[in-house]
């Protein structure tokens, strides 16, 4: 079975973490090039409030000028992952894999979908019933419902089989920052975090261990 090695950089901010994100995922891809083993990560963290936009994101889903946003103490960065716009802030568990996937012997499309099911399964841990919808990466809340919440986002980048970027968890997030954008693109649907579900705040060190006990 292969080792990950578990990786907590508690608060930082969104430029850093990327830089020591992309620092790490070179370094697998020269291990796979001269076919030596890399190191596999499992990488959580949170942000101060920034609002990011995929690669293939529409600017127009922001709906405040980013000269706004910096006078809110608010960072904006557009990246190199998949999905839309998005938000990360405090009371978010941010999550940063950095996985060769080829020697998991899984697929990105898997990948993804792994990612979806352990965090469906620490939200039922909760008490909470959350689920896919087609076309809409990331886990959802009343998927049935004419307006479901996102409660959990996923963007991933991933070259030769490596991957970076993950998945961002609402907890005790301030979910009036996501009135800035609209999220992930839809206009028809909302956000919701664990601490709105269960009617207070919760502990991420605790949310974060249920994720590391569903992961294995």
């Amino acid at each position: 079975m292969m080792t990950i090695q578990y990786e907590d950089w508690g608060r930082i901010d969104y430029p850093d973490a990327w830089k020591r994100q992309q620092d790490l995922f070179d370094e697998m891809l020269i291990c796979k090039k001269n076919k030596e083993t890399p190191i596999n990560r499992w990488i959580v963290c949170e942000h101060a409030p920034v609002i990011t936009l995929g690669k293939n994101g529409h600017s127009e889903n922001l709906l405040i000028n980013p000269e706004s946003l910096q006078q809110r103490g608010i960072l904006y960065h557009k990246t190199d992952r998949g999905g839309d716009i998005t938000f990360h802030g405090p009371g978010q568990i941010v999550g940063y894999p950095l996985l060769d996937l080829e020697g998991l012997g899984i697929g990105l499309r898997k990948y993804i979908w792994l990612l979806e099911e352990l965090i469906i399964r620490t939200m039922a841990s909760y008490g909470i019933v959350s689920d896919r919808i087609e076309g809409a990466s990331g886990v959802w809340l009343d998927v049935d419902s004419p307006f479901p919440r996102k409660i959990c986002a996923i963007g991933v980048r991933s070259s030769r089989f490596v991957t970076m970027h993950g998945f961002a968890l609402n907890i005790n997030t301030d979910l009036s920052y996501f009135n800035l954008i609209n999220p992930c693109g839809f206009t028809n649907k909302g956000v919701t975090s664990l601490a709105q579900e269960l009617g207070g705040a919760q502990d991420l060190e605790e949310v974060k261990k249920r994720l590391r006990d569903h992961a294995r």
